[in-house]
């Protein structure tokens, strides 16, 4: 019997289709992967009741020996005392020392197996079992010596040959329309599973895209020189003079391109200019994401997702899943990667989105802009953290105008804006009029958003009409029409994000994990995409809703509400750069791109009203103590009423004048400094607009302040 460990799901489908080829009276051949060896009780179990059995072991370990450190160690003790063949190979394009040393085989036959198993695919496989038992069993097959196989190319569904790019094209493009590019892991091409990439491969073109599907061995070769794109995207993804043949790439490759130097491998993708969409192929199965509040699972959270985002991908949704099935000859679980084919088809519109945007001139494009409105009072309408938000519409509507956008006016400043867009309607129920509905510019009649309702899954069906009644509900809803108040200015509609509910505690609302959106707040995103046209939507500045509803947290579904009411318009998001963390909520449950901009003006607290009264009496009380000591008392008690006053007293913990007063004087002193030394907001930052000036002198005074990392605080320096 022939025992094949392996780390490698891939391994053991190739081994499977392997077995179809092989001579009827081939020694059986069991497989294990490595995972099922985890826990001590199945290693101990293994190396009792298999191992001991084996007429030769075949491992191969992807991350060498110390992915499975104990089982090699026993392994290889048990092989060679009972004189067992035990072949060990990286699953690495590089040689393993380590390894190499664990087998019990002479080093030419281990060399000979590890280029079988680096070339991979069925056929290697199969020739590589073959070489095995005619070396090491004594058996008389005959094998064929390993045959090179491409580390990257160009795959088309159904087509064995391996097509260079200019072929490809030829054959399959139309020519015209916007194109998609693909990218997977070879090991899927060599083992054959592949039928996720081409459900996604179809659904490109049935949406009226190009596709180039190109695999690779990883995007980190080591023959790239530092701030060039991977060879596989320049050998496929580029023409004869360096420009991009597609308008997007879907990547289903983990983790990132980035090795020490981020800012080098950025500056290789900005010279590439296409958006990059990453697509999910879960390591999980579909019933663990589909029972799971999280979603992915940890290990695809950081292959697949944080790491990826060093890249500047776009992350968006998994496309498919590990379904494991038992082979019987095998003696064990093969995983396949199965599509989702609604997942596929959210995924393929995303792409699809972006590169018809890349396309477009920007005379014809549309663009949505959404004004945060949180809490949703008229007062605070477009109130966005550290953001001057109407300023910086303005300011983003002049540049659109510069751009070629066709905004035909626009406004003269902030207050204007939000002068006419209020006088469209808000959201504040105070100040909302029944005219202000009767003429929205936005109108969704209820049979239209009936029909977007019974097109959502039926479990968000009943939430929504549970929480709000049966659509299109009761809210902004006026001659039987959903009402959409905003701005439209030549091909720009600009609006405030509605309220995704209502209750007495607006904060609980906004933050609830389990209250579905209102109908209106769905029909608002819908009629972006459907009604008003857009091709993209812009959520200007922190606070906004969209990324905070109910649903799975990293890894979404159709059933999850930001994937309901926002599936596949491209989202971009300017963002408050000093906070990381909700900004990623916005990436990874939104397919958001972030978009930093500065945090405030910042400068020093300073003191003015009691505080600024306060030092001049302890300046007043000094000179009293050496030119008019007669002063101090009425001095003292004035000085002692402001502190309590301000509530000072209760910060430094006296709750009554102290005998020794000189002595708390100090005190005061020194807490009146340290407030005045404290880092507060000084504005609002307006978007192309950084501070100037003082204000300049004083952020950077500020940022300098205290170490960053190594390098010492301005002060400290």
């Amino acid at each position: 019997m022939i025992v094949f460990l392996t780390t490698a799901d891939t391994d053991l489908q190739a081994l499977a289709r392997a077995l179809d080829r092989l001579p009827p009276d081939f020694p059986p051949v069991m497989a294990r992967h490595v995972r099922q060896l985890a826990s001590s009780a199945a290693l101990d179990s293994f190396m009792d009741a298999v191992a001991p059995r084996a007429s030769l072991v075949l491992l191969r370990l992807l991350g060498g020996k110390r992915a499975f450190e104990a089982g090699v160690e026993r392994l290889s003790a048990l092989c060679r005392e009972r004189h067992i063949p035990l072949v060990a190979c990286p699953g690495e394009a590089t040689r393993d020392p380590s390894l190499e040393a664990a087998s019990t085989v002479p080093a030419a036959v281990v060399a000979r197996a590890y280029e079988y198993l680096v070339h991979g695919g069925t056929e290697n496989l199969r020739q590589l079992l073959l070489f095995l038992s005619d070396r090491l069993l004594g058996t008389d097959y005959g094998h064929s010596p390993p045959t090179p196989l491409p580390w990257d190319g160009v795959y088309r569904p159904g087509v064995a040959e391996v097509l260079s790019s200019p072929e490809y094209r030829r054959r399959y493009w139309r020519g015209e329309r916007p194109a998609v590019g693909v990218l997977f892991y070879r090991a899927l091409w060599a083992s054959g599973n592949t039928e996720a990439i081409d459900v996604l491969v179809q659904a490109l073109e049935e949406r009226g895209a190009d596709v180039l599907p190109v695999f690779c061995y990883s995007l980190r070769d080591e023959a790239t020189a530092p701030g060039q794109l991977p060879l596989a995207l320049r050998r496929h993804l580029l023409d004869d003079g360096g420009r991009p043949l597609v308008d997007c790439i879907i990547s289903t490759l983990s983790f990132a391109l980035a090795r020490d130097d981020p800012d080098v491998t950025a500056h290789a993708l900005a010279a590439l200019d296409v958006p990059i969409v990453q697509a999910i192929l879960a390591t999980s199965s579909r019933g663990e994401w589909e029972e799971s509040a999280v979603g992915v699972s940890p290990l695809d959270v950081a292959m697949n997702v944080a790491l990826p985002e060093l890249d500047g991908r776009i992350i968006s949704l998994p496309i498919a899943f590990k379904e494991e099935r038992h082979d019987p000859r095998l003696g064990v679980t093969v995983a396949r990667t199965v599509p989702d084919p609604a997942l596929v088809g959210i995924v393929a519109e995303q792409a699809l989105r972006w590169a018809r945007l890349r396309r477009k001139p920007n005379s014809k494009k549309r663009v949505a802009i959404v004004l945060s409105n949180y809490p949703t009072r008229s007062a605070r309408a477009g109130n966005a953290v550290g953001l001057d938000t109407p300023a910086s519409a303005v300011r983003l509507l002049m540049a659109m105008r510069e751009a070629g956008y066709r905004v035909p006016e626009v406004p003269e400043d902030g207050d204007q804006l939000m002068r006419r867009l209020l006088a469209t309607g808000s959201y504040d129920r105070e100040h909302l009029t029944e005219e202000h509905l009767a003429h929205a510019p936005g109108r969704v009649p209820a049979e239209e958003y009936r029909r977007w309702f019974q097109g959502l899954p039926e479990a968000l069906q009943q939430e929504m009409q549970g929480a709000w009644g049966a659509p299109p509900g009761q809210v902004y809803c006026a001659e039987g029409a959903l009402a959409i108040p905003g701005l439209v200015v030549g091909n720009v509609y600009l609006g405030l994000q509605p309220p995704r509910g209502f209750g007495e505690d607006p904060m609980a609302v906004y933050h609830s994990p389990d209250l579905p959106p209102t109908h209106h707040y769905l029909a608002f995103y819908r009629w972006l995409r459907d009604g008003f046209g857009a091709d993209a939507v812009v959520h200007l500045g922190k606070h906004g809703t969209l990324e905070w509803l109910p649903g799975k947290g990293i890894g979404l579904s159709p059933a999850c509400y930001p994937t309901a009411c926002l599936p596949d318009l491209p989202l971009l998001y300017p963002f408050i750069v000093n906070d990381p963390g909700e900004g990623a909520q916005a990436k990874r449950r939104a397919h958001a791109v972030i978009v930093d901009h500065l945090m405030p003006p910042m400068t020093a607290a300073g003191t003015y009203g009691d505080l600024a009264r306060l030092e001049q009496l302890m300046d007043e009380y000094a000179r009293a103590q050496a030119m008019d000591p007669a002063k101090l008392p009425l001095v003292r008690q004035q000085i002692w009423e402001l502190v309590e006053r301000a509530n000072l007293h209760r910060d430094l913990g006296v709750e009554r004048e102290p005998d020794d007063f000189d002595s708390f004087l100090l005190h005061v002193d020194g807490y009146i400094c340290e407030l005045k030394d404290a880092i507060i907001r000084g504005g609002l930052h307006v978007l192309g607009e950084p501070p100037q000036g003082e204000a300049l002198l004083d952020t950077l005074l500020a940022l300098t302040r205290l170490d960053n990392g190594d390098v010492p605080s301005l002060r400290r320096g």
